[in-house]
């Protein structure tokens, strides 16, 4: 009976191992097929690809002293670099914005998935070691004892234990070798000058180095190495590794293909620069100027400047500038006698204007961009100071386009200009250039200017006459100066009244012709004047001249609050008596007129546009 219990064991042992040898199989194959899914799952940021492994292990040991997180795998006929894995699409692609805007990775870094990748050629320890064989099972004498007599309930296939996850041994650190110091020096001394220049120039770009690009690594590049090695966290040796020189131009190449910049040549206006054309684009022709717009939303312009002129159109361009949308109020300004600049900013605008003069031609540009992208455009803005030249004799040809009348009155055809709050008229008071004008045209004022180009501020105000005194910011030469009326006025005389009528729209006061009716209002007021006069806005602030010159009163705005309206020819004026005391208790010397009889119309019309002036609210 035990020897047919013995064969039928043996007879049943091969149904065994053949029934149990595909559930074994199956459960090695879910493994594997496990660990496939995984790391075909895997999220990495692709960051280069190489044809040679050898270029490729090369750029991985320069991308590993950077990232701790570098890998590198075949493709199949490429091998590529790789940072991750990451756990979930988000965190990568967050890594990959974070990193590219700081230039650290190629622009064509991208998002890739475990599928692509093959065998793992760095680092070393990234591929998988091959599985360890099974040792042999001990020899028995009795095939017998090799197995149970009965199958036990936990070898049965359907109760199979779950497989235990293999361990997974740490990832060894990226093993290279950096160089020593004097390797360092061995491979800097055999850059050429090419690369030493461009060397130079990536540290300029990035702000450690502000000298001449000559290739000589004198104390002032070595010290700008130092400062890049230091901001990088690395030794600050003074020479750069190779490793190190490789990081930084890559670095540099990228900002450079990020901004587009490149030499523009602009034979029509003469002029050679270099632009950020992955932010602005060509718009147009509006002589003096050759606008480019901005691109991709990046909120840069840049406009070209180019006209013929001497030192006055210099001068002029200077001031007229300073009256456009696109140049802020706030920012340091410069001028000399053969060029200028202009900075301004603001919390929404910030703009770089230059011109110069040379050889009977005046060209310059103007860049204008968000304050939230000052570092790049820093460097954007040393791109173009450093590479700005005129080329030849040409300017811009006024005949290139036509231009309406309008535009042919100004340099301002294409731009949005600044245009003041308000303006009324005032008149100088003193030698210095003090302006006496109405409270109207400086109540809630950010800015006031004089002829729209000084400016000025308020010195004394007096809300019972209406009287405000205005003080250049730069002592001033008036043409003329007011004399005012010591003694009484004659009624009925004929006066004029010098004003910018239409405020800004003329670049010159006109006079305004009238009578004095009375020297009180019309309920008895006293220290003011009652004219006959059809006077506009603009002409508040004036002076009221009689027919020598003297001025007798500052015309005042009309009121428009009250109850009555009366005729638009019914104007006032602040007697001269009234205003004089007001101009000693400012600290200020009033002129006495000494003028008899009458003067010619245009000796009045010149002594009156002398001593007016625009004053604007901005």
């Amino acid at each position: 009976m035990k020897q047919v219990i013995c064969a039928m064991a043996l007879l049943a042992a091969p149904a065994l191992t053949a029934s149990l040898a595909p559930q074994a199989a199956s459960a090695q194959d879910s493994r594997q097929a496990t660990g496939q899914r995984a790391a075909q799952d895997s999220i990495w940021l692709q960051i280069e690809a190489q044809p040679s492994l050898d270029i490729a292990q090369e750029r991985a040991r320069a991308y590993a002293a950077l990232f701790p997180d570098v890998a590198g795998f075949d493709t199949r006929g490429w091998f590529a670099i790789a940072l991750g894995p990451y756990a979930d699409r988000a965190a990568a692609e967050a890594r990959l914005r974070q990193l590219k805007d700081e230039g650290l990775v190629p622009a064509d870094s991208f998002i890739a998935f475990g599928r692509d990748y093959r065998d793992a050629f760095w680092p070393a320890a990234a591929t998988p070691a091959p599985a360890a064989p099974t040792p042999p099972a001990p020899a028995v004498e009795d095939p017998l004892l090799a197995l149970p007599a009965e199958p036990a309930p936990e070898m049965l296939p359907e109760t199979l234990p779950e497989p235990i996850p293999e361990a997974v041994a740490e990832p060894a650190p990226p093993a290279f070798l950096e160089e020593t110091p004097a390797e360092a020096r061995a491979a800097e001394a055999a850059l050429d000058q090419t690369a030493r220049e461009k060397l130079q120039t990536a540290l300029q770009w990035f702000g450690f180095y502000d000298a001449r690009v000559d290739g000589a690594f004198g104390p002032g590049t070595r010290k700008s190495m130092a400062a890049w090695q230091e901001a990088n966290g690395l030794e600050p040796t003074g020479t750069l590794t190779t490793m190190q020189r490789e990081t930084l131009v890559a670095a540099y190449d990228q900002a450079q293909a990020e901004l587009g910049l490149a030499t523009v040549t602009e034979p029509e206006a003469g002029i050679e620069i270099t632009l950020p054309t992955a932010m602005v684009e060509f718009d147009h022709f509006e002589p003096p100027f050759v606008h480019y717009r901005e691109k991709n939303a990046s909120g840069v312009k840049v406009i070209l400047i180019s006209q013929p002129g001497d030192q006055s159109t210099l001068y002029g361009l200077y001031d007229v500038l300073q009256t456009l949308e696109i140049v802020p109020l706030s920012g340091e300004r410069t001028r000399s006698e053969r060029s200028f600049t202009i900075d301004g900013r603001s919390e929404k605008l910030a703009s770089h204007a230059y011109a110069e003069l040379s050889k009977g031609l005046v060209k310059g540009y103007i860049l204008s961009w968000n304050p939230a992208e000052e570092e790049r455009m820093t460097r954007v803005l040393a791109a173009m100071q450093s590479s700005f030249r005129s080329l030849g004799d040409k300017a811009l040809d006024p005949g290139l386009v036509p231009l309406s009348d309008e535009g042919r009155k100004g340099l301002l055809s294409g731009l949005e200009v600044r245009r003041p709050a308000l303006s009324r008229s005032g008149f100088y008071v003193d030698a210095s250039g003090t302006v006496a004008t109405v409270t109207e045209a400086v109540e809630g004022c950010n800015r006031i200017t004089l002829d729209l180009r000084t400016d000025a501020t308020v010195i004394s105000t007096d809300a019972g006459t209406g009287l405000a005194l205005l003080k250049p910011a730069k002592p001033l030469a008036p043409p003329a100066v007011a004399q005012l009326l010591s003694g009484p006025a004659r009624e009925g005389q004929e006066i004029a009244v010098s004003g910018y009528s239409y405020e800004d729209k003329l670049p010159a006061p006109t006079l305004t012709f009238g009578a004095l009716e009375e020297m009180k209002g019309l309920n008895g007021e006293t220290g003011v004047a009652r004219l006959s006069l059809d006077a506009l806005p603009g002409d508040a602030g004036g002076p009221v001249l009689d027919g020598a010159g003297t001025v007798i009163g500052m015309l005042l705005p009309r009121d428009v609050t009250g109850a009555r309206k009366l005729p638009d020819s019914v104007s006032y004026a602040l007697q001269a008596a009234t205003l004089a005391p007001r101009l000693t208790d400012a600290g200020l010397t009033p002129q006495a007129s000494p003028r008899s009889g009458a003067l010619a119309p245009e000796d009045l019309n010149r002594l009156a546009e002398g001593m007016t002036v625009l004053v604007s609210c901005w």
